[in-house]
């Protein structure tokens, strides 16, 4: 039977619909094509290009207080006020920096999850581990970069020795004469000292701690002779003179350390910076990427934001998603090959 108030007629695919019908499902298609087609691309295409339309979350794949923690919770202050959203920081630690990056891998890719990548993570962690739960290529989109540190090589104050050039030579006299302190197998300390080493051709003894600060005890009471750490961390032991430093691991030398040579300039073919920047997971899609891309490049121009980072020892390192790129797979095809010749393994 055709619904009341309807022309009587056959029904049911029988014979012409009616009119009230007809009418009726043209005007349905039309909102749907006036609201971008509900079901199809056209509405996802509006859908970014309202974004963000909630809060974007940054993961620190660390505890609060270190490196990565620093830099995400600068970006993610900044950036907030551009994107007219906010901005918050997750810190995932556990099994290094495993956990957090991982998680951030297998994130949605709608652009509201991001992960503070550094060489540590994104690099280092190719070598040291057999096999990953990610990929930093093929399971990230770079946004940019942001800052860079180099590393101190520091000794106790007490050592007899007065440069590294001096060091590598005692040490190829006298093969594990000397010990060096790391945060931990596999950190990012003992990766650089250990490449050292190996470039150099000399054998030092590993001591490997729970972390930099049990490291810095032990090195000022003269426990270990050596340590690695970020420069802005090992600026107030060396200028109070618990400490002795040697060199840094730049490419250039460190504003914070001008007295103390390069690695490169003290003989040893070698440099590393941790860089810090924001990576999304693969995928996400290109509107959102390239209003990240913009916020990110336009926060980390800012002068109060570089600032804060060449005031904590960095080097501000504004670079685009294409030089990130680069600048990753440059240091993938050199420290990959740098770890696995030294036979270095994580925790």
């Amino acid at each position: 039977m055709a619904p009341a108030g309807w022309p009587v007629g056959r029904w049911n695919g029988e014979g012409a619909m009616p009119m009230k019908r007809r009418v009726f499902l043209r005007h349905s298609a039309a909102v749907a094509g006036a609201s971008g087609v509900a079901l199809g691309v056209p509405w996802a295409a509006h859908a970014q290009a309202d974004f963000p339309s909630k809060p974007v979350k940054i993961i620190v794949p660390q505890p609060p207080g270190g490196g990565f923690d620093f830099v995400g919770r600068t970006l993610a202050e900044a950036m907030g006020k551009g994107l007219g959203q906010g901005v918050v920081v997750e810190n995932r630690p556990g099994s290094g920096t495993l956990v957090g990056t991982d998680a951030a891998a297998k994130a949605a890719a709608d652009g509201y999850t991001l992960l503070v990548g550094s060489v540590s993570n994104m690099v280092l962690n190719v070598g040291l581990y057999p096999s990953l739960p990610y990929d930093p290529v093929k399971d990230f989109e770079p946004v940019g970069n942001a800052v860079a540190y180099s590393y101190t090589l520091m000794a106790r104050k007490d050592l007899p020795v007065a440069s590294l050039a001096d060091l590598l030579a005692k040490a190829k006299a006298q093969p594990r004469a000397f010990s060096y302190a790391s945060a931990g197998n596999g950190s990012g300390q003992h990766v650089l000292a250990a490449a050292l080493w190996h470039q150099a051709g000399v054998e030092l003894l590993h001591v490997p701690y729970k972390g930099a600060q049990a490291a810095y005890q032990d090195l000022i009471g003269g426990r270990v002779d050596l340590f690695f750490d970020l420069a802005p961390t090992a600026r107030g032991q060396v200028s109070g003179g618990t400490v002795k430093g040697l060199a840094t691991s730049g490419a250039q030398r460190n504003p914070m350390h001008p007295e103390l040579p390069t690695l490169r300039e003290s003989g040893v073919d070698l440099d590393l910076e941790s860089w810090f920047g924001l990576f999304a997971p693969a995928k996400t899609p290109a509107p959102a990427l390239a209003k990240l891309r913009a916020e990110l490049q336009r926060v980390a121009q800012l002068p109060e934001v570089k600032e804060t980072f060449t005031k904590a020892g960095g080097r501000p390192l504004p670079l685009t998603a294409d030089e990130s790129r680069t600048m990753l797979a440059r240091d993938l095809e050199r420290w990959t090959k740098l770890v696995r010749a030294a036979n270095l393994k994580a925790d």
